[in-house]
């Protein structure tokens, strides 16, 4: 998706859709706490808070215990924070340059913080450091020891060009972290992009970080049952109503529990 008209009207939309949903997670928070007794608790490792979890109603259906009321955390963030600071752990980040595509609000902060040079970029999103193509980026090869790149590359067309340009760009022993949504037992490829699904091109499934080992020396996969169960790190979601006018070229998945899967690329 090249189209930056397109692309920056994403953006905001999905801005407004995030702090309209923080509002209402307050309203729901105060709910939620008066039967708290009644409800199932959860422990966000993001922001500590503990407690129900949030439904979210989204167009490929109904997620369960999807949103910690207190940080909008969804159960992908959720994950994510876990990876990162089991990865960060064993890296001595102050002196390591990174670079963040697509920033998102929940690790800003804590990438800022760990990393001695810590740089941001999008196509099209103001207040990064770069403006860039994933697909052709502007720096020198080994530029960067650490990358992070969530739930981009479904939106990529030529997604194996975008792989070779963050492999091209990370120095020896560097690191790159780059989940996808998996939605599929097997990567299904659109014709064209869905706009009802922001434009993904398509639908990663869980084959989908093969492609991966292609470019990188080791790819260890970090699933939702790799931790506790408190953190809530599942897609509860019933998929086998798919396809829907929403997702007209999902495949229906079996049950309502799926897993999420975090990848981590070894230089």
């Amino acid at each position: 998706m090249n189209n930056p008209i397109i692309k920056r009207g994403i953006h905001n939309f999905q801005l407004l859709k995030y702090y309209v949903q923080r509002q209402k997670n307050k309203i729901n928070l105060l709910i939620l706490n008066l039967r708290k007794q009644q409800n199932e608790s959860f422990e966000c490792p993001i922001c500590g808070y503990n407690g129900p979890f949030l439904d979210e109603d989204v167009s490929s259906g109904l997620r369960k215990n999807a949103i910690c009321p207190n940080c909008n955390a969804l159960e992908r963030h959720r994950i994510q924070f876990l990876v990162i600071n089991d990865v960060l752990r064993t890296l001595n980040t102050a002196d390591l340059r990174m670079l963040h595509f697509a920033p998102e609000p929940f690790f800003h902060e804590l990438f800022s913080k760990r990393f001695g040079r810590y740089e941001t970029a999008d196509l099209n999103m103001k207040d990064v450091d770069h403006n860039v193509d994933l697909q052709q980026l502007p720096f020198k090869n080994e530029t960067y020891d650490f990358v992070f790149a969530s739930h981009v590359l479904e939106h990529i067309r030529d997604d194996e060009k975008a792989i070779t340009e963050i492999r091209r760009i990370l120095r020896p022993n560097g690191v790159a972290i780059l989940p996808v949504p998996i939605v599929a037992e097997t990567t299904i490829e659109y014709p064209k992009p869905i706009p009802s699904e922001f434009y993904h091109v398509r639908a990663p499934g869980i084959d989908y970080y093969e492609r991966y080992e292609r470019h990188f020396s080791r790819v260890e996969r970090f699933y939702s049952d790799s931790y506790p169960d408190k953190y809530q790190l599942y897609i509860y979601e019933d998929r086998s109503q798919w396809p829907t006018k929403e997702c007209p070229l999902r495949l229906p998945m079996q049950g309502e529990k799926h897993i999420d899967i975090i990848p981590v690329c070894y230089v």
